[in-house]
């Protein structure tokens, strides 16, 4: 399972770099510290605990990884789950004050898209490579 998220943020949209840099300028404003985006990087023995960039690592099992981010203005917990021939992506995001309910107005849109965007070019990638999810 690990495997289709390592994929999907090893690779990111090349504006996913310039979008980062926008939230984290913006967001600084209001006191929330830089997340700067998708490393690549991956520990080699992936844990409970153990952060992958700006999320923090819930869970994780075969089919399973639950990754969370939380501030002051908001709450996100984005789930990727995987039975070899389907995976999804679900994210949940619980806002505190205002600026988490204006922040979250553009970033569900292209967050959104961004998702439906990774996902095509995963499912690209397994029929090219012929690989299943794991």
């Amino acid at each position: 399972m690990s495997d289709a998220w390592r994929m999907i943020v090893s690779n990111p949209l090349p504006i996913m770099k310039l979008a980062f840099q926008i939230r984290d300028r913006i967001s600084s404003c209001f006191g929330v510290k830089p997340i700067k985006g998708f490393s690549g990087q991956w520990p080699d023995n992936l844990q409970v605990g153990d952060q992958l960039d700006f999320f923090l690592v819930e869970h994780i099992s075969l089919s399973v990884l639950t990754l969370t981010a939380r501030d002051k203005h908001l709450d996100v917990m984005t789930c990727i789950t995987t039975d070899k021939t389907e995976l999804t992506i679900t994210s949940s995001v619980k806002t505190h004050n205002l600026f988490g309910r204006l922040y979250m107005l553009p970033v569900a849109i292209a967050h959104r898209l961004i998702v439906r965007s990774d996902l095509k070019r995963l499912k690209h990638k397994m029929i090219k490579d012929q690989s299943p999810l794991a």
